[in-house]
């Protein structure tokens, strides 16, 4: 009895062995496909004899390079929530109208947010709807702000962006203390834009890095700091910071009281960025950078209730179609134009493109009647890797 028992291991013992050495063999000639690049720039995958008849194309994802001189802006924007369906509709039908494509929305992210389902949907709606994202980060801890940095770099990234320039702007107004932490520090904000540039370009090099745009028209006081002193101790205290960026973010506001001639000049004006530009020379910086106006615009007396210190709706529609067809559409520095916003509850409600029914005011119908241009950018398009040399 044992020695049958024995027989019958010994057996099963040199069958396992074969199976294992035949196995080895089959397997070492699974290798990983190799991708070449051709003189065409069409990839051409050389699949193993193991896995051709397993094989065929794969499709692939890659934006499209073009010339310089082909390609194409559409300034038209428009400030809008990831939370709200809807908002993208509006939005593409205000900014890619009579005639655009490709136009803007800013969206603000919250650096401590992970919600893939809500972020996924965003991106979903961005490229079907033609239109280019601008995140503003927002609600960073300035004390402990390397770990949101890092992982915010990271979720942003894992997303599919519509075209290959990825724009963020890194904060909102901080030489305004309510924006920071309730305190003024330019010294620290330096320090974190700094950190930020870092982490999003060593995620990718496709992000587009601009400074939280400041309060141009701020008074002083123990809550707010001059813009430019605040750019200048900024600059002290990370030496160049300014040339690190990729482009200028902008609040060219209307004042006073949100309410100013749109041919104005100044620090008050929809102009003010030309003010900002030239400290920036003054500042040493020598790239000229693109400029996006990431808020602007006027108030309406028309609310949930009246406001009788800010224009009617008609004014304000009027000084809309001035400020893009005589100052932002000639002004080839200014690359994007995002009014705030698309709708928001009071006060801010009279600066709403849509009442709280999501009507729209007068000024949504007549910018989107203002010819626009069919913006051609570097956007996504799919490919197929072929498989070739395989035997018949």
């Amino acid at each position: 009895m044992f020695r049958t028992r024995n027989k019958i291991i010994y057996v099963l013992f040199l069958l396992l062995t074969f199976v294992a050495i035949v196995s080895g063999a089959f397997f070492s000639t699974r290798s990983k496909p190799q991708v070449q690049q051709n003189t065409t720039d069409q990839k051409i995958v050389s699949i193993p004899p193991a896995v051709c008849k397993n094989s065929s194309t794969v499709e692939y994802l890659h934006y499209k390079q073009l010339p310089e001189d082909q390609l194409r802006n559409n300034k038209f924007g428009i400030y809008i929530y990831a939370e709200v369906d809807k908002y993208f509709k509006l939005a593409e039908e205000l900014v890619n109208s009579s005639g655009g494509d490709w136009g803007y929305v800013l969206i603000p992210f919250n650096v401590k947010d992970r919600d893939y389902t809500k972020w996924r949907n965003a991106f979903k709606q961005i490229s079907s709807k033609h239109l280019i994202p601008i995140i503003q980060l927002w609600a960073v801890d300035p004390e402990d702000y390397k770990n949101d940095t890092k992982e915010s770099a990271d979720f942003l990234d894992s997303f599919v962006w519509p075209i290959r320039e990825r724009y963020i702007s890194v904060y909102n107004e901080t030489n305004d203390a309510k924006f920071w932490n309730n305190k003024i520090d330019p010294a620290g904000y330096a320090k974190v834009l700094d950190y930020t540039i870092k982490e999003f370009k060593k995620q990718n090099s496709d992000f587009f890095i601009m400074n939280g745009a400041f309060n141009v028209s701020a008074p002083v006081s123990q809550d707010y700091m001059d813009s430019f002193t605040y750019m200048k101790i900024m600059n002290n205290e990370v030496p160049d910071i300014f040339e690190k960026l990729d482009g200028w973010a902008s609040h060219s506001y209307p004042q006073p009281n949100f309410s100013g001639n749109p041919k104005d000049t100044g620090r008050s004006s929809i102009r003010a960025y030309e003010n900002e530009l030239q400290e920036l020379k003054t500042l040493g910086v020598k790239k000229d950078l693109p400029v996006f106006i990431t808020e602007t615009g006027w108030a309406h007396a028309e609310g949930n209730s009246v406001n009788y210190s800010y224009l009617e709706a008609q004014q304000v529609a009027d000084n809309y179609k001035t400020a893009y067809t005589d100052v932002w559409l000639k002004d080839d520095r200014v690359r994007a134009v995002i009014p705030f916003t698309i709708r928001y509850d009071p006060p801010f409600d009279h600066f709403s493109w849509l009442n709280q029914d999501n009507v729209p005011y007068k000024q949504y119908d007549v910018v989107k009647s203002i010819p626009k241009v069919a913006g051609v950018q570097e956007t996504l398009e799919s490919g197929t890797v072929s498989q070739v040399g395989c035997p018949e």
